[in-house]
């Protein structure tokens, strides 16, 4: 049976524990460039001006392997990837994760990661859900857009009855018509009810898939409006993509936060969770 509270490398995430951020780049574009994100993360949630303590898991994608264009960036690849998070654990002290796409790729993320995050398009996946159950690593499993959270029941069965103990679920929007995201906050409260701690992801929440033609778009303005409500409903975990310069990002810039927004928006949301818990 999964347990109500995950263990992610050194960390607990769920009910009476601190709030987890699972946070970095979309995709993994240098090794400079990763480690300097992560870096700034990890000062970010260490600040002694948070209200609260904060767990940091470092998130980025060696592919993006569902880009809207033939000749979009997708990413360094598995073995190059792999190698940069390497570095950013060994240098940071952070949990990492990284997305998988195939079932073929979860033994060697296992290796490196404390997380495995499987994106929201292959949520009812068999084959890669088991096989990332198969590393003995948490999995964060991303609700599919056309998916109800009741649905994600499914997705526990899988996990659990394929021998993993750690299991997240995430709320990342719902098909609202064509190339349009809503949020059922609703589902958070519904996903937990699971038996599982839940998280919200703010940025990919606010996409509008292929809103930019060849390339998606999004409202990075709404990001934190619907981070504080999450947080306010009692989310175990935050989701958040994030850049120096966002709009020179390969992939899903329009709705990734700012690299130097990052501490002030964890002050507000973690104030926000403070009043919410007290």
């Amino acid at each position: 049976m999964p347990n109500s509270t995950a263990t992610i490398g050194p960390y607990q995430c769920g009910e009476g524990q601190p709030l987890l951020l699972i946070a970095g780049p979309c995709v993994i574009e240098s090794e400079e460039l990763t480690l300097r994100i992560a870096e700034s993360l990890r000062e970010a949630a260490r600040s002694s001006n948070l209200p609260l303590p904060l767990n940091l898991v470092f998130k980025a994608s060696f592919d993006k392997a569902n880009r809207t264009s033939l000749d979009a960036y997708r990413g360094p690849g598995l073995e190059e990837g792999l190698r940069i998070l390497e570095k950013v654990r060994t240098q940071t002290g952070l949990p990492v994760t990284t997305d998988l796409h195939e079932s073929s790729q979860a033994a060697a993320v296992g290796q490196v990661c404390d997380l495995l995050q499987v994106p929201a398009f292959l949520a009812r996946q068999t084959d890669l859900l088991t096989a990332a159950a198969a590393t003995g690593k948490a999995v964060n499993v991303k609700k599919g857009q056309f998916m109800a959270p009741w649905d994600m029941k499914h997705v526990v069965t899988k996990l659990a009855g394929s021998g993993c103990e750690n299991i997240l679920l995430t709320e990342r929007g719902t098909f609202f018509g064509y190339g349009r995201l809503v949020n059922d906050l609703r589902a958070l409260v519904q996903m937990r009810q699971l038996g599982v701690p839940v998280v919200f992801d703010a940025t990919h929440s606010v996409q509008e898939p292929g809103g930019l033609g060849g390339a998606t778009g999004g409202n990075r303005e709404m990001v934190e409006p619907l981070a504080k409500a999450a947080v306010a409903i009692g989310v175990d975990a935050l989701f958040l993509e994030t850049h120096p310069e966002p709009d020179k990002s390969p992939s899903d810039g329009a709705n990734m936060a700012p690299l130097d927004q990052i501490p002030t928006l964890l002050r507000r949301i973690l104030a926000i969770r403070e009043a919410a818990h007290s």
